[in-house]
């Protein structure tokens, strides 16, 4: 029986682990956690989202551009996300609606396609 997700894997080009640090722990002030040692020598790192993991994996020949796959981080202030992401020369991609939720989308420097949503609250 399936209880929950335990994370989610994206992937990077092999070498690019020091720009993707760039922009995951840095730009995006997601922590790094240590990888188990058994798995350290494959590349890549695992950040901590919220109680969940992303694991970023490296390998090559993938068209990340051309996939609808994607991540969705929930924000809590989404204006500054966007305003940090233009701000670093991230295109913003306007999102289809959804009730009760505002979110944009964009792709990180790999190409891999990400959301950022907040639920809004409901007006009286």
């Amino acid at each position: 029986m399936i209880i929950g997700i335990h994370h989610v894997q994206i992937t990077i080009p092999k070498n690019t682990e020091e720009e993707a640090k760039a922009f995951y722990c840095d730009l995006l002030s997601l922590p790094q956690i240590e990888k188990p040692a058994s798995l350290q020598g494959r590349g890549g790192f695992w950040i901590q989202v919220g109680d969940r993991e992303v694991h970023i994996g490296t390998e090559d020949g993938i068209q990340r551009n051309l996939t609808k796959a994607h991540i969705a981080y929930e924000v809590s202030d989404l204006p500054a996300i966007r305003n940090s992401l233009i701000e670093q020369g991230i295109s913003i991609v306007e999102c289809v609606p959804i009730p009760g939720y505002e979110r944009f989308e964009f792709r990180d420097p790999f190409d891999n396609r990400v959301e950022c949503i907040q639920h809004m609250a409901k007006e009286s």
